[in-house]
C-alpha cells in the first residue's frame, strides 16, 4: 500500500461491495418473480454485508478516516461525515432486518420472504447512493485536505484492520464470498 491513498483502498472495497449488491438485487428479482427464494445465497449476502461492508470497511471509515477528516476541518455535525455515519447506522438496521427475515423464513413464517425483499431493496438503494457520495464527494474533499503523512498513517492502519478476523473470517475469505456469489449467479 506504499504511496497509495486511503481513499483508493476504500473505493476498491466499494467495488467489491457493489458486486455483492448486484447479486443481491438479482436474487431479489428472481425470488419476487417466483423462481426461488435462494436462502443460502441470501444468507451469504447478509454475512458479507455484516462482516465485510460493516465490520471491516465501515470500521476503517468510522474509526480512522472520518476522525482524520474531522481533524482537517470537515465537520461531522451538520456536515458530510454526519450524513455518512447516519447512513451506516441505517445500513446496519437494514442488514439486521434482512437477517431477522431469514430467521423467520427458516421458521416457516408467512411473509418472511417479502420482508427480506423489502429490506434488501432498501439496503441496495441506500448503499449504492452512499458509495456514490463517498467516492465522488467526501473522498475527493479528503484527498485535498489530508497531508502525505496523514495518508501514509491511514494506509498503515488500514493494513492493520485488514489483518483482523471478522466473525472468524479473514478479509480475503470475505472477498472470496463475493467472488463465489458473483460466479454462482453468473454476474461476473
Amino acid at each position: 500500500m506504499e504511496n497509495e491513498q486511503p481513499t483508493s483502498v476504500l473505493k476498491s472495497e466499494h467495488q467489491i461491495i457493489l458486486r455483492v449488491i448486484e447479486v443481491l438485487k438479482h436474487l431479489v428479482v428472481r425470488s419476487e418473480s417466483g423462481v426461488a427464494f435462494e436462502r443460502e445465497s441470501f444468507g451469504e449476502c447478509v454475512e458479507f454485508m455484516r462482516l465485510f461492508a460493516d465490520a471491516c470497511h465501515h470500521a476503517k471509515e468510522e474509526d480512522l478516516l472520518f476522525p482524520a477528516l474531522e481533524a482537517r476541518g470537515i465537520p461531522r455535525d451538520g456536515g458530510p461525515i454526519g450524513v455518512m455515519l447516519e447512513e451506516h447506522r441505517i445500513a446496519r438496521v437494514l442488514t439486521e432486518q434482512m437477517g431477522e427475515a431469514l430467521e423467520a423464513y427458516d421458521r416457516g413464517e408467512s411473509g418472511a420472504d417479502s420482508q427480506f425483499h423489502t429490506s434488501a431493496r432498501q439496503y441496495a438503494d441506500l448503499l449504492t447512493q452512499h458509495i456514490y457520495k463517498e467516492d465522488n464527494i467526501l473522498f475527493n474533499m479528503g484527498d485535498n485536505l489530508l497531508t502525505g503523512d496523514d495518508q501514509a498513517s491511514l494506509c498503515s492502519k488500514f493494513c492493520e484492520v485488514g489483518c483482523r478476523a471478522f466473525g472468524g473470517k479473514t478479509r480475503d475469505q470475505l472477498v472470496k464470498i463475493a467472488d463465489t456469489l458473483e460466479t454462482r449467479w453468473d454476474m461476473a
